[in-house]
């Protein structure tokens, strides 16, 4: 039985597996990302993939990467946090490796791999929504991965949510990403704790007094133990993912919302307030079929094990 490769690159890792038919994951490694040098990541998926390939018959490589890719799935048109501008990278991967190869969007390669492996696998259709650094997406309706007529589709962390808000980082105002995102919790949490706030001393205690200590983890940590004022930063944004969730319901009408991304590791501290902003602003609430949400399962691997399926099922076209 023939495997394929899954590549997932991001600004600080890249990590690869050997992936059989089924989902398991039969090899994996992962190496630094030169994300400032477009050739060495190339070079260093390049070789990654090589070293995976060693003892294994492998049919394909999937390649995930954080940016807009374009419709064929060669081009990375923009890469935000690595240094790749409309850079053919499917066509010099092939050349190098001799096998087929795929580029596709992180969110979509994540999505596809929730819907085919994990959270979503027996549902026909999975909206994904990824809350880390960023707030990004992914689109599965009737089996088929959605990418749009130029292949940058669902970016779930731009839909506009407040007019002239806050300045998002790709230059837009009032996306969902800076109220949503990890970074827009972390940020929250620090600036209460920085003005005085009698609600965050605890946070800041378990911080040391350093503001720059306090991240991600530290109020999902401390949210589980029941600190009041964490739970809360947590509320703050699941109600922004809650209502980004009614107003995509309205239009695309999923069966399935998975939550991924680091964030989601809060579990049903994060969920629950989803849930109860989408039934507050769901259209025709009462009086439709109403979705579920629920909680990625694949963690760090959705990307890569998309990925992967992904040119497994490009070859048999």
């Amino acid at each position: 039985m023939t495997s394929t490769i899954g590549i997932d690159v991001g600004g600080t890792k890249i990590a690869g597996g050997v992936v059989a038919e089924d989902g398991t994951i039969l090899q994996s490694m992962r190496r630094e990302s030169p994300a400032t040098d477009p050739q060495a990541i190339k070079d260093t998926i390049a070789d990654l993939v090589t070293a995976l390939a060693t003892g294994h018959d492998v049919s394909g490589v999937g390649v995930a990467a954080a940016g807009f890719i374009d419709r064929d799935r060669s081009t990375v048109l923009f890469a935000p946090n690595l240094a790749w501008r409309d850079e053919p990278l499917r066509a010099e991967l092939e050349s190098r490796l001799h096998l087929p190869v795929i580029i596709e969007n992180d969110a979509n390669a994540a999505a596809w791999g929730e819907f085919t492996f994990g959270a979503a696998a027996d549902a026909k259709d999975l909206l994904l929504i990824t809350i880390g650094t960023g707030v990004g997406g992914g689109l599965v309706l009737e089996g088929e991965l959605m990418r749009g007529g130029f292949g940058i589709g669902a970016e779930i962390g731009h839909l506009r949510m407040v007019p002239n808000g806050r300045l998002c980082g790709c230059g837009n105002h009032g996306c969902l990403e800076p109220y949503a995102s990890g970074t827009a919790l972390v940020k929250g949490a620090r600036a209460e704790a920085a003005a005085g706030s009698l609600l965050a001393k605890e946070l800041l205690d378990r911080a040391g007094g350093d503001l720059e200590a306090i991240d991600g983890p530290m109020i999902t940590t401390a949210a589980q133990d029941g600190d009041g004022f964490a739970i809360a930063q947590l509320a703050e944004v699941g109600q922004w993912i809650g209502l980004g969730v009614a107003s995509l319901a309205a239009v695309l009408d999923p069966t399935v919302v998975v939550i991924g991304g680091g964030v989601s590791e809060a579990g049903e501290l994060l969920l629950d307030p989803i849930r109860a902003a989408f039934r507050g602003e769901l259209t025709g609430r009462g009086h439709r079929p109403e979705l579920e949400i629920r909680q990625a399962t694949l963690g760090n691997t959705a990307g890569l094990l998309g990925a992967a399926d992904l040119v497994r099922a490009d070859t048999r076209r």
